[in-house]
């Protein structure tokens, strides 16, 4: 199979591919219709762990559906809180977190992810990786909070010590502005 380069979410993807190994444990800080959360419960095998957070009761509920149709069920554990609150219900050390910030596919656009208390997650997922974990994150500048969202990251992300972590930021320079784009942190040793 021919690699491509086909969005941020496909780079995110395949990052995490190469991160999580079967029994480990994983967040996926933004559930949204549970793709993610998904793909991560097949990474992590029968013997490892998915902690999922989403506000939305209906991204909850579009998980677990999503997980039972799978028979994955059991791998994750579904939260109906902000990301926020991840280092309260997690179990760490973790080998990866994942973050899709925006809003919910197909839900209501008014209802956001938002820099305050993405801060405080992006920052818990830090603490919460192990040595050579990786947190990944895909934002989306095409809306004003998108956008705010983006900026922020990138200060806050290029301000983390290089002793500490590897930071990368996926862009598409040709596919316009808003496109989506991928951030990648991994922990040092």
């Amino acid at each position: 199979m021919a690699y491509e380069l086909k969005s941020a979410r496909y780079l995110a993807a395949d990052i995490l591919r190469q991160a999580v190994k079967p029994g480990d444990t994983v967040v996926d800080a933004t559930m949204g219709n549970g793709h993610d959360t998904l793909f991560l419960c097949g990474l992590v095998g029968e013997e490892g762990r998915v902690y999922a957070f989403d506000v939305q009761p209906q991204a909850v509920e579009n998980t677990r559906q999503r997980l039972k149709e799978a028979g994955v069920e059991e791998r994750a554990l579904l939260f109906c809180l902000g990301h926020e609150h991840m280092a309260e219900k997690a179990q760490g050390p973790v080998a990866a977190v994942v973050f899709n910030l925006g809003w919910l596919p197909g839900g209501d656009h008014s209802v956001t992810t938002h820099w305050e208390t993405t801060r405080q997650a992006v920052d818990s997922a830090l603490a919460l990786l192990e040595p050579l974990g990786v947190l990944v994150i895909c934002a989306y500048p095409g809306h004003a909070e998108g956008d705010r969202e983006r900026k922020a990251l990138i200060e806050h992300l290029s301000a983390l010590p290089p002793q500490g972590f590897n930071v990368l930021w996926h862009q598409f320079l040709n596919a316009g502005p808003g496109a989506p784009e991928c951030f990648a942190v991994q922990k040092q040793r």
